[in-house]
């Protein structure tokens, strides 16, 4: 049994499409959603989202936002997303090694925390590129 996804970020459609199950990363653990799950809004921490389409799962990174998971389908909200191919490693790591730096600085609260978020995405994005 299938239901429809998308993911949607500010600058595209991401994902379309039929699909088995979706699980994706909530701030207390990760939630699969399945065909005729009960309706629900659950904010998304940076992560994977994996997707299991035509029997197979593919996994793509996050960035925060949030799912709506309706009687029809699911919707992902979500700042960015990436397909591993399309990560650049390199940059990826001048990210993580910049949000490490600017998490050992003295700066405001919301300083720290754009950079802690900054560096969840960087990890998440040098995990991607190792798995593939």
């Amino acid at each position: 049994m299938t239901f429809k996804l998308e993911i949607l970020t500010p600058e595209r459609i991401f994902f379309s499409g039929d699909v088995e199950g979706v699980t994706v990363p909530a701030p207390d653990g990760r939630l699969t959603v399945l065909a005729r799950h009960t309706p629900l809004i659950c904010p998304l921490a940076v992560g994977t989202i994996d997707i299991k389409h035509d029997g197979d799962w593919r996994g793509c990174v996050n960035s925060e936002g949030f799912l709506e998971v309706h009687h029809d389908g699911a919707l992902i909200f979500v700042q960015a997303c990436e397909w591993p191919e399309e990560i650049d490693s390199s940059r990826a790591e001048q990210a993580r090694r910049r949000a490490e730096e600017y998490l050992r600085q003295k700066r405001s609260l919301a300083e720290y925390n754009q950079s802690k978020i900054a560096l969840a995405r960087a990890m998440a994005r040098l995990s991607a590129t190792k798995k593939r």
